[in-house]
């Protein structure tokens, strides 16, 4: 089991090598509800084939990719993007103005209930730059974030609650691997927004 933080009022995950900075209540609930609900409900979902050691297998959740016409391409699946939406947009604003950093995609994740997941990898692709700024919005049932370094082997973690901004940078993802594991207990939905600049040569 990861050693496990909950901090309440946010604060930084990783013990170095990269930062992970946990902001909590960086969406009102009651945004955070509305915004739930029209993602889980306007969005045209899709479930990915990806390449897993070798083989292709069902995404254990569903997905969308949104950019201004920037393709994006993980674990030998190439996204086609989907336009922004008003809502889409706005959170990027917010995102941006928090990070003093400009993003022009986003991926976007719908876990159904607690068996969907996200199994250990991390966002080193080229495209996403050599140390990549990544802001995680979360929203709907909170779910536990894992991390693993990937020379030591230490593992923490946190709980990534409805509403919550997670702000990943510097040695990250180059350092350390992430997950969202199965919570089968969990019947309640969560989506996840990561906003990233793509580095368009």
């Amino acid at each position: 089991m990861p050693n496990q933080q909950s901090l309440p009022f946010g604060g930084e995950i990783l013990p170095g090598d990269g930062s992970a900075l946990l902001i909590p209540d960086f969406i009102s609930e009651q945004l955070a509800d509305e915004i739930l609900q029209e993602l889980v409900h306007q969005i045209s979902w899709e479930q990915q084939t990806l390449l897993m050691y070798g083989k292709y297998v069902s995404e254990p959740r569903l997905s969308t990719w949104h950019s201004n016409a920037l393709p994006y391409t993980y674990s030998g699946s190439a996204r086609t993007p989907q336009p922004w939406t008003d809502t889409l947009a706005s959170l990027r604003s917010q995102c941006e103005q928090h990070t003093q950093h400009m993003f022009n995609g986003v991926l976007v994740n719908f876990y159904r209930d607690g068996n969907d997941h996200l199994g250990w990898h991390s966002d080193d692709e080229l495209i996403n730059g050599p140390e990549p700024l990544i802001a995680s919005v979360s929203l709907g049932a909170e779910r536990r974030f894992d991390l693993r370094h990937r020379d030591t082997g230490e593992l923490v973690s946190a709980m990534l609650g409805h509403g919550s901004l997670l702000v990943m940078s510097g040695l990250s993802q180059k350092c350390w691997e992430h997950r969202i594991p199965k919570m089968p207990r969990i019947a309640d939905p969560r989506v996840n927004l990561t906003f990233r600049h793509l580095v368009v040569s």
